[in-house]
Formats: structure tokens, C-alpha cells, sequence
């Protein structure tokens, strides 16, 4: 918990940054910053040269920067029940810190949309003619973080944003999200066409670090993106995203389909003179004060689903800490315990092996998520830490934490090992791979959108098995490119350490339970689809919450993934379904279009809001969704 002087600290952080938000919109960024040097020579910026343009458009594409992860990430997860406070859960959890990224994050890129459009209008319609498919790729990118951004904020300036350098105001209006819903639909309509017609494209190689100029694998990218905002148009307009997810369905192009195709890319190999942060994301930790849900962790452990290894990190009882413990006549907490086979005699333990499925599986635990679980002496063995002491200052965190090699690349992994024992570690910075969409979450909108009723060529099952597939491999990928702990490696300490790999046939026996396989029962399909994709999201914070909002799961009652309803403690219509808008200050150059929008949204702007009043005052594509907990609207 943050105490009184870090909250006021972080709100005032969070008025800067709003400050700094709105400010971008009006600052020309074409030519103004370095460019990587895998793709252009700084000297050469003033020539504006259009595939500079594209090169800069792709490094400053970032939907989950630090600040995101650090501030917005730990509210969402909880928010969702998908994460719990490493203190637990109590009455004050809904209350809002300073949020990261305010809904800004695609001016980065438009900017270099306005650039290119600018630099094309100064050309003959035939040397224009050559930069269509950089331009409708720069849409594409646009068109991502557009709706990324407008999840947890609604309406954004767009239409008239980022003209100002090209004779456009300094005070662009918001545009609604419906209409902004329409205009990005039809920007990746056009993108489709261009880059599946267009001839005699300049597009160098090099300059793409996603796709290598391939127009091909673009235009099935812009094409699945349709499907994000089909199903955010489920609660206002229904009939409109199953349409959508039909034109995207059949359209000739495609769709994301198998590695090749999904947008994952790293920006750059090294650092030079650019932001290491380019390269490895960021260094600083984040998520210290948030855990995986119990709930969460012992569905995917039931199952045997391999993702529980790439999504969170092993906890640090390993058989040799086990052993330490037993040696030093301290308890093992009885979740490990009960994992464990081991004999006694004249009062000593001695651990034998695991129990169960054994390692790697044995070493993932969340936090409990009922309310108070905390003062609960059942649950001591989660939350006192005295417990995880071996020595007065070695101790060891018996449950998991999420992963964070899988976010950045440049972090330190030090091994558990007992006190006197070498320290092994793992220092080596790795160029971050991010994964942004892919075959799995295109299917599993397939999967949902067919069971809603849209004319798609295959059955849902089909789309379903394709995706819960598709994810664990593409999981397997990221955590390989991305060298975290344990892949491929057992550090060669402990002896019963396993590596946590993908090995043959554990898709086969995650996608053989019950839990993991369609039925034709509409109504418990859906929740099984909308819990796939929570999982699947458990990387992508936003996302999840996105769907968590818009799909009523988990439910209440559930027999997979269960709803925590915290009663009059705290309702499920008292916690936030968006975050805060900052109440602008009478000077700021936007001051009437701010207040304009937020009253034409309904919002109340300020700080320290209560979950209620961010409950009821949702975002437009947010009004009539179910509440928390309540389930699929079917």
C-alpha cells in the first residue's frame, strides 16, 4: 500500500504525465528523434526520407511501457481477480494509484502517420504511389494502439490530432469511439486493399524489423486486428461484430496463421547511441506488491497446462531448500509439503522426491483471493514471511510471482541456493521479444464470435482447439527468444530441478480435460472460450481486463475459474472499470476541449475516486456489459 505522501507523490506524477499526454499531440515528432542504426544514419533525418519515417513509426510503437506495467498493471490484475496483493486483498484494494500511460501511447505513432502524409502530398502522385504500403502499415500500427489506448480512457483526439506542424489547430477535439471505431475499421479496410493491390512499392527489407516488408503478412494483420474491435462492439452493437468477424473470416488475404505470421518482433540487437529501452524494454522491476490468483494457478496446474511455467516464475522451494528447512527444524508450508514424499526417522526428514506431477509443476502457487485471507492463521503459510526465513537474512518465497523475463530483457536471475553455497546467476541482458497479437487471440475471437452467432466458415470447436494450441506454442516461442529462467536449463544445483520446456505431448494432455474442450452447451462454451482468453492475456494486463469487463468472467459460482464476490466489504459495482481523468487546470491550452469531452462521456474528472463512481461512469463501448462476476451475456 502506498502510504499518504507516495499517493500525493504519484498523483502529482500522474498530472505531469497528463501534462506531457496532451502537449505530444501538438509537437511534430518526424524529424526529432534519433533514429536506430540498424535503419537509418542520424544525418540524414532532415531529408525526411519515408522509410526513416516507417523505420522511427516501429520503434516508438509500445503499447506496455514501464510506467504501464508499474502503475496500470498492478490495479488491472486486481481489479480482474486475475492478480491478488502480495498483502491480500481488503476493503481499500479498489482505490487508484497514479496511472502510467494515459491513453497516449498511439500519438507516438501517428505522428509519423501525419509525417508521411505530409511528405507524400509534396510528391507527384507517381513517386507517392510507391510509399502506399509504408503508409498503410503506419495505419495499421495506429490503429493498434488507438484502440489500446481508448479501452481504460474512451474518447481520444484523432482525427484533427498531430496536424498542428501542417496547419492544423492546437486544440484537436475528442473524437467518440464510436466514430473512432468506424474510422479505424475503415483505415484497416483501406490497409487491407492497399497492400494485397499495390505495385511498385519502394519498402526496404531492413527497415522492417516485424514483417521484412512482406505486404502479405500486413494485410493479414490488419485484417485480424478487425476482429479486436468486433468483439468490443458486443455490448453497443452486435449484429455490426459479427458482421465484421464474417468479412474478416472470408476476406481472400487471411488471417494470422502459425508463427511466421504473428506480430513478434524485437526493435534491435544491441545498444548503440538509441534508448537501451529500445532494445530490452526497460531494467526496473515491476509487479513487486502483486501475485498470481490461487484460483488462476490451480486451474492451469489441474489441467496441466504448460503456460503456468512462461506466465509465472517457480517459487523458491526447491527440493534442496525443502531439505534446508526439514535440516534446520523449521515448518515447510503445507502446500509444499503436500507435494512431497519424504521419511522420517529419529525426528529427521529427509526429502525423497516429489509427489504428483512433480517438478516443474510443483513449484507454482498463487495467493488466496478471499477478502481478509491475510489475517486468516490458515493462510500464515501465503502471507507471514517470518515463515520463509531459513536464517535471520535468508528467506525463501514459497508461492510464485509473475514473470518478468518475459517483459523485459535486461534483468538479473539469482538462483535459490542455501547459505554457504556458490550464487549462481543468470546476468546476461537479452534483446525483449514482444508478442502484440497472434494466432491464438485471432481464433479465440473466432471461437467467441462464432458461438455468438457469426456466419464463419468453421465450427467453433475447431477455432476453440486451434487457439488453446496455438497460445502454449507461441508461449514456448517468447519464453525461448526471451532466455528465461529455467528454459533449457536447470543451473545444474539441484538435482531434482527440471527444466520448464514444452516437452512432447503436454498439449495433447491440457487439451484432453474436460475443462479445455467445447460441448455444444452454448452458455458454458462462452465461459470456457472468454476464460481461455484471460489466460492467454495474462501478459497482455489490459487485454485481460478488457475482457474480464466485457465477458462477466470469472463468474460467479463457477466451477473453473471462480469469482470472489467480496459482498458489502466491497460490491462488484464498487470496483473500477476504468481508470481516473485527471481534472485539467484552467491554463492548459486544452481546457475547454477537456472539459467538453469528459462531460459529453458522463465522466466526473479527478483524483482519489471511489470504485463506484468508475464503476458507473464506463466508457461508451463499457455500457451494458455484464457487471463483475456475472457471467457471460448470452
Amino acid at each position: 500500500m502506498f502510504n499518504h505522501y507516495k499517493k500525493n507523490k504519484m498523483k502529482k506524477y500522474k498530472s505531469l504525465l497528463m501534462s506531457a499526454l496532451l502537449g505530444s499531440l501538438v509537437i511534430f515528432s518526424g524529424c526529432r528523434e534519433e533514429f536506430a542504426d540498424l535503419n537509418s544514419n542520424p544525418s540524414d533525418v532532415v531529408k525526411a526520407e519515408p522509410s526513416y519515417l516507417f523505420a522511427q513509426a516501429v520503434i516508438n510503437f509500445e503499447p506496455s511501457g514501464y510506467t504501464y506495467w508499474f502503475y496500470n498493471a498492478a490495479m488491472t490484475y486486481r481489479w480482474g481477480q486475475m492478480g491478488v496483493p502480495t498483502t491480500g486483498f481488503n476493503s481499500t484494494y479498489t482505490e487508484t494509484t497514479a496511472t502510467g500511460e494515459q491513453g497516449g501511447q498511439y500519438i507516438s505513432v501517428l505522428n509519423y502517420a501525419r509525417d508521411l502524409e505530409h511528405l507524400r502530398s509534396t510528391m507527384s502522385k507517381e513517386e507517392s504511389a510507391k510509399y502506399a504500403n509504408m503508409a498503410a502499415c503506419i495505419d495499421v500500427l495506429t490503429a493498434y494502439l488507438g484502440v489500446f489506448d481508448s479501452d481504460m480512457y474512451g474518447d481520444r483526439p484523432f482525427i484533427d490530432a498531430c496536424r498542428a506542424r501542417y496547419g492544423g489547430t492546437l486544440t484537436p477535439e475528442y473524437d467518440k469511439i464510436e466514430t473512432l471505431y468506424t474510422l479505424w475499421l475503415s483505415m484497416l479496410d483501406d490497409a487491407v486493399k492497399t497492400l494485397t493491390t499495390s505495385t511498385n512499392q519502394t519498402f526496404p527489407t531492413n527497415q522492417d524489423v516485424i514483417y521484412k516488408g512482406d505486404a502479405s503478412k500486413w494485410a493479414k494483420l490488419a485484417n485480424s486486428l478487425r476482429l479486436k474491435i468486433a468483439v468490443r462492439l458486443l455490448a453497443q452493437n452486435k449484429a455490426k461484430a459479427l458482421e465484421i468477424a464474417s468479412t474478416v473470416a472470408n476476406a481472400s488475404c487471411g488471417v494470422l496463421d502459425g508463427t511466421s505470421d504473428n506480430f513478434v518482433f524485437n526493435k534491435a540487437k544491441s545498444v548503440t547511441a538509441n534508448d537501451g529501452d529500445k532494445v530490452y524494454h526497460w531494467s526496473n522491476g515491476f509487479l513487486q506488491g502483486t501475485a498470481p490468483s490461487q484460483r488462476v494457478i490451480n486451474f492451469m496446474i489441474k489441467n496441466k497446462d504448460p503456460r503456468v511455467r512462461f506466465f509465472y516464475q517457480k517459487n523458491q522451494w526447491s527440493s534442496k531448500v525443502v531439505q534446508a528447512f526439514f535440516d534446520a527444524g523449521k515448518d515447510v508450508p503445507k502446500y509444499v509439503l503436500d507435494n512431497v514424499v519424504y521419511t522420517e526417522n529419529g525426528g529427521k526428514k529427509t526429502f525423497v522426491q516429489w509427489k504428483g506431477m512433480g517438478e516443474p509443476w510443483v513449484r507454482y502457487y498463487g495467493l488466496p483471493v478471499e477478502m481478509n485471507a491475510q489475517y486468516d492463521s490458515n493462510n500464515a503459510d501465503y502471507f507471514d514471511s517470518n515463515r520463509f526465513k531459513l536464517t535471520s537474512t535468508r528467506s525463501y518465497q514459497p508461492f510464485s510471482m509473475f514473470q518478468q523475463e518475459m517483459i523485459i530483457g535486461r534483468i538479473d536471475f539469482t538462483l535459490p541456493t542455501l547459505p554457504g553455497d556458490p550464487v549462481i546467476q543468470d546476468t546476461n541482458d537479452n534483446p525483449w521479444y514482444g508478442m502484440y497479437m497472434s494466432t491464438a487471440e485471432v481464433n479465440l475471437y473466432l471461437a467467441e464470435l462464432k458461438l455468438l452467432g457469426a456466419n464463419l466458415p468453421q465450427s467453433a470447436s475447431t477455432y476453440f482447439n486451434k487457439a488453446i494450441r496455438a497460445s502454449v506454442e507461441e508461449y514456448d516461442r517468447l519464453a525461448s527468444l526471451n532466455k528465461i529462467p529455467y528454459y533449457g536449463t536447470t543451473y545444474g544445483y539441484d538435482p531434482n530441478e527440471v527444466a520448464i520446456d514444452l516437452k512432447s505431448g503436454e498439449i495433447d494432455a491440457m487439451a484432453s480435460n474436460p475443462d479445455y474442450q467445447l460441448t455444444g452447451d452454448k452458455a458454458s462454451d462462452l465461459e470456457k472460450v472468454y476464460i481461455q482468453e484471460l489466460l492467454h492475456f495474462t501478459l497482455f494486463p489490459c487485454d485481460q481486463f478488457v475482457t474480464v469487463r466485457r465477458s462477466g468472467c470469472p463468474k460467479e459460482g463457477s466451477t473453473l475459474i471462480k469469482w470472489e464476490n467480496f459482498g458489502s466489504v466491497v460490491p462488484n459495482n464498487a470496483i473500477p472499470r476504468r481508470f481516473e481523468v485527471g481534472s485539467p487546470s484552467p491554463t492548459d491550452l486544452m481546457y475547454d476541449v477537456l472539459i467538453k469531452a469528459y462531460k459529453s462521456q458522463g465522466f466526473t474528472p479527478g483524483s482519489n475516486q471511489s470504485g463506484t463512481l468508475l464503476n458507473s461512469e464506463r466508457v461508451w463501448q463499457d455500457k451494458g456489459a455484464p457487471q463483475f462476476g456475472a457471467g457471460p451475456a448470452l
